[in-house]
């Protein structure tokens, strides 16, 4: 029923119960609603982040229900704020599409040389990539999120990687930490740096993009979906701001053939960007997205966080986290 605010049906039921039994602690809880103690505590977990619930200030170690006419209020006040904030946002992208429409549809150059240029559906984007190895001529710089790739993804670019490394062309390329646990993609790495290539890995990434002599570059015109076409862009304006922010992941990127090495008390960067990120709110399905990982390694992952931290929340692992310096 309260769906709409956000809150699980599992975690009304725990709701629901602690108003009526304020005392009550989480095998109380399991034991009178037929639920693990596992869901239970996740659901003590959204409830904290609805702040329905908050540390007892009475009873140490204890919890404290919020009422509904105060928590059920902010959080239905929250959800406003977040629809016209969305709306807003609407508004915003419907504004710039239509101006970048106006500006660059017909890829027409403007006075400082930019352009834009749509590439729709994947054989007129395989079609572009063809183009570009045999246009280049000194360098091509890759972001290559997502993950495992797909065969198909990975014979197209090995085709045309190794045309252009026989020509000199200098390939450098970024992808997710994720794809070392990937056999095709990582055969695909192992190959690119055999033949004279440069390969890295990075916990998280921005959205694809290749980089062409430091002149155009392609991006995807749906983040979240490559196949619906690419955007090749053109002009100094443009381009260089995309080479500095891919130089300066670079750096930060772990060489292929270089072991990921734990960092603070054993973390991996894998492991604290996670920790960033659902440290933000974010979800565990959107943390895998970002991590390329699927959202049964990211709960594995944090399961393994929960327990070196001895945290038997979410909320707890995030409080010990952060004394820690882990966030």
């Amino acid at each position: 029923m309260l769906a709409v605010l956000g809150l699980q049906a599992s975690s009304e039921r725990v709701y629901r119960a602690m108003l009526a039994r304020p005392e009550s602690g989480v095998m109380d809880l399991a034991d009178a609603l037929g639920m693990t103690e596992t869901d239970v505590r996740e659901a003590l977990d959204q409830l904290f982040e609805l702040s329905l619930i908050r540390a007892s200030a009475d009873r140490p170690d204890g919890l404290h229900v919020i009422s509904p006419e105060v928590g059920l209020q902010q959080a239905l006040a929250r959800q406003q704020a977040e629809l016209a904030r969305r709306q807003q946002q609407v508004v915003e992208c419907q504004s710039a599409v239509m101006q970048l429409i106006d500006d660059f549809g017909a890829a027409r150059q403007d006075t400082a040389g930019s352009t834009v240029r749509a590439f729709v559906g994947m054989d007129a984007v395989r079609d572009k990539l063809d183009q570009l190895g045999r246009e280049a001529q000194f360098e091509i710089l890759t972001f290559m999120p997502g993950g495992a790739q797909s065969p198909a993804a990975l014979e197209h670019a090995q085709r045309n990687d190794l045309s252009l490394l026989r020509r000199g062309v200098r390939l450098r390329g970024i992808g997710l930490d994720s794809i070392r646990n990937d056999a095709a993609t990582l055969a695909h790495a192992q190959f690119l740096t055999d033949n004279g290539g440069d390969f890295r890995t990075t916990p998280t990434l921005p959205p694809r993009m290749i980089l062409a002599d430091r002149r155009a570059a392609l991006v995807p015109i749906d983040p979240h979906n490559s196949r619906k076409g690419v955007l090749e862009l053109t002009g100094s304006g443009i381009v260089m701001p995309m080479l500095a922010l891919f130089d300066q992941i670079w750096e930060l990127a772990t060489p292929f053939g270089a072991t990921n090495d734990p960092d603070r008390e054993g973390l991996t960067k894998q492991e604290q960007v996670l920790l960033q990120l659902l440290a933000q709110g974010l979800t565990d399905e959107a943390a895998a997205t970002r991590l390329g990982v699927s959202q049964r390694t990211a709960r594995r992952m944090m399961s393994g966080l929960m327990e070196r931290l001895e945290a038997r929340s979410r909320f707890e692992a995030g409080l010990k986290a952060a004394q820690r310096g882990w966030l």
